[in-house]
């Protein structure tokens, strides 16, 4: 099987390391160091009771490695339409691309019934250009959950979990979604297959729109976010708007607030990927995770004050630390 892991940092790594190691045909788009380091030394996977090095295709152009069976994206939200016209070598007739990407996805009303199928997210798809470029039909939707880094060029860490949930749009299990959870389970992950991906979705959502902009603000960790009186007081209500928004898209949360809250403070002292982001000068993806949801509650005219407020001073921290959204 031909898999294209399109961003190879520290999920794509994980991913493209594991999968090499399985005797799958793996082609890693990467860039930089990190490219150079691969092609002259291997891609090393260190953690988790592992350390092993592969040597899979690596390369900063699309074209060299042509059509493939999957293209699993696992860039920064932002960044994915930048590189929609560079894809395009990667996609033959039957191409599915799985979009390991965070925040609320660009498909997320592809097919769904009500007045608001095939909308597109201004917030996470401008001038829909993903939509048009990759197309709906070819999306497998995926939420992840294991946490790695690139330790230096060449060498990923895997932090912890190992869990990639996947899920058809429109709630299949077709032969293509059964093929790549085979494929990921032998490659040693968890790939649950859901018919209900969109509620997944939501729920790590959830807590990222109230997570990830409050710690890039105040530079708290998951724990002092959490025992805070203050900052829990405020992600209870960024988290109540959110469950709201949800309701009225028909999406009911599997679990309450106070659970939420209690399953984060148990992660302690982590910092959220926005934070990390800030703090090493990259763009954070603030539009796709804390914009969408404001989008949302405008569509469907339901009232977000934390939202926007924590919207608006976030994008202004990134101005002010020179960093893109």
């Amino acid at each position: 099987m031909k898999l294209c892991i399109y961003g190879a940092g520290a999920i794509g790594g994980l991913l493209g390391a594991r999968l090499a190691r399985a005797g799958e045909e793996v082609t890693l788009i990467a860039r930089g160091p990190h490219l150079e380091a691969v092609c002259d030394r291997g891609l090393r996977l260190v953690g988790q009771a592992e350390d092993f090095t592969v040597h899979p295709h690596a390369t900063s152009d699309p074209s060299e490695a042509g059509a493939q069976d999957f293209v699993i994206v696992t860039l920064k939200a932002q960044a994915v339409a930048g590189v929609v016209d560079q894809m395009q070598p990667l996609f033959g007739p039957e191409t599915a691309v799985v979009m390991a990407v965070n925040g609320l996805p660009w498909w997320y009303f592809h097919g769904v019934e009500g007045p608001f199928r095939d909308h597109q997210l201004a917030s996470v798809d401008p001038a829909g250009r993903q939509w048009q470029g990759i197309g709906a039909g070819r999306v497998i939707g995926c939420v992840v959950y294991p946490a790695a880094e690139v330790a230096e060029p060449g060498v990923v860490r895997h932090i912890t979990g190992d869990r990639f949930t996947l899920g058809e749009p429109d709630g299949r299990r077709s032969a293509r979604i059964e093929a790549l959870s085979r494929v990921l389970i032998a490659a040693g992950f968890r790939a649950p297959i859901k018919s209900d991906i969109r509620n997944e979705i939501w729920v790590k959502l959830w807590g990222n729109a109230a997570f990830n902009p409050i710690s890039a603000l105040t530079g708290a960790t998951m724990r002092q976010m959490c025992e805070d009186p203050g900052t829990q007081a405020l992600i209870r209500k960024i988290m109540g708007e959110v469950q709201a928004i949800a309701s009225r898209l028909g999406i009911e949360m599997p679990i309450s607030i106070e659970r939420r809250l209690e399953g984060a403070a148990a992660v302690g002292e982590h910092k959220t990927s926005m934070l990390q982001d800030l703090e090493r000068g990259r763009p954070m993806e603030i539009d796709a995770i804390v914009g969408a949801a404001a989008e949302l509650g405008d569509l469907v005219d339901f009232d977000t004050p934390m939202i926007d407020a924590v919207l608006a001073l976030v994008r202004q921290r990134a101005r002010l630390a020179g960093i893109s959204t």
